[in-house]
């Protein structure tokens, strides 16, 4: 699993949003989610996640975390294998 976690303050003292991506690929049902679940509560409000998975589960498990979390599934896409979540955190 890898990682990226961080925010950008601007000279003004306003945070300017996140990209924080997670790369979940060769982990198995119910992982993905689990982790992807983790990644959003350390996210603030605003910044997007990006999780890259292999499980095929997650093209179900992951939106229907998000519809219970209240935060917002921006894009999904598939490259072969490959599910790639964009997720805002609301």
């Amino acid at each position: 699993m890898k990682a990226l976690l961080g925010s950008a303050w601007v000279a003004s003292g306003v945070r300017e949003m996140t990209e924080t991506s997670l790369d979940l690929c060769g982990l198995k049902c119910p992982l993905p989610a689990l982790r992807t679940r983790k990644a959003l509560a350390r996210l603030p409000v605003g910044d997007t996640l990006v999780v890259a998975c292999t499980d095929p589960m997650a093209e179900i498990d992951i939106p229907h975390l998000v519809r219970e979390t209240g935060d917002h599934l921006l894009d999904v896409s598939r490259c072969a294998d490959r599910l790639v979540f964009r997720i805002r955190k609301s």
